[in-house]
C-alpha cells in the first residue's frame, strides 16, 4: 500500500509482546452481531473464529489475560446514543449481549460492559489494565471500523501499545476494513496477522506492521 505524503511521516518501531504485560481484548463478539436471529448481524463472522480461538488459547497458555468486551444497553433510555444512529441492539440481560459460544469465554476471565463504541469510554477498563500492569494490547473483534477502531484509538490515547491481527477483525465492508487497518497501522499501532502475533507472544518477540501497511 502506498502511503500518502502526510502518513509517510511515521515511526516503525513495532511492539514487543511480553505475556506479563500483554492482554487480549475481544471486542463485541456477541450474539446480536454474529448469530442468526441477532439484532444486527455482520455476515462472515465465522471466518474470524478459528484465528480468534488460536490467539485466545495462545494467550491463556502464555498467561496473558483475555478480556471480553460486551456491548450492552439499558432498555427505555430517553437518549441512548448508539440507538440514535443504529438499530436497537444488545439490550442488557438478553441473549444478544452474550459472547458467542464458539470462542469459549470463561466466567473467571474479565468481562467489561460498554455502553458506547469504545471499550474505554466511561468503563473501568483502563483502571483494570493498570492494576494488572498491562502496557500492550492485542485488540480484535467486530466491527473494525466502529467499535474495534474506537477502542484502538482510546487505547493509544491512554498510552498502550496496540496490535491488531487483521484476520481476527471484520468491518462493514472491504473498503472500511482496509481504510481502518491502514489508519491504525499508520497512526495508532501495529497491524499484522494471527500467526505473527501468536509467534511474537510466545517468544516475547517484536511484532511489526505487515508489508502491506509499511
Amino acid at each position: 500500500m502506498t502511503l500518502d505524503s502526510f502518513s509517510s511521516h511515521r515511526q516503525e518501531d513495532g511492539v514487543v509482546l511480553n505475556p506479563d504485560s500483554t492482554a487480549v481484548l475481544v471486542v463485541d463478539m456477541v450474539n446480536d452481531f454474529c448469530k442468526p436471529g441477532g439484532a444486527m448481524v455482520l455476515p462472515g463472522y465465522e471466518l474470524l473464529v478459528p484465528h480468534q480461538c488460536r490467539l485466545i488459547e495462545t494467550a491463556r497458555r502464555c498467561g496473558a489475560p483475555v478480556i471480553w468486551i460486551h456491548d450492552a444497553h439499558r432498555a427505555n433510555m430517553r437518549n441512548e446514543r448508539e440507538w440514535a444512529k443504529r438499530t436497537e441492539h444488545c439490550v442488557e440481560g438478553t441473549w444478544g449481549v452474550e459472547i458467542i459460544d464458539d470462542l469459549g469465554a470463561r466466567d473467571d476471565e474479565i468481562h467489561v460492559i460498554k455502553r458506547r463504541y469504545s471499550a474505554f469510554f466511561q468503563t473501568d477498563l483502563d483502571l483494570t489494565l493498570k492494576d494488572m500492569r498491562i502496557t500492550q494490547l492485542i485488540i480484535f473483534g467486530v466491527v473494525t471500523n466502529i467499535c474495534v477502531r474506537s477502542t484502538v484509538h482510546d487505547a493509544f490515547f491512554n498510552g498502550y501499545d496496540v496490535v491488531v491481527p487483521r484476520d481476527c477483525c471484520a468491518a462493514t465492508g472491504p473498503r472500511e476494513q482496509e481504510s481502518s487497518l491502514y489508519d491504525i497501522a499508520t497512526h495508532f499501532g501495529v497491524v499484522t496477522d494471527t500467526a505473527r502475533v501468536a509467534e511474537a507472544l510466545q517468544g516475547n518477540d517484536l511484532v511489526s506492521n505487515d508489508a502491506a501497511y509499511t
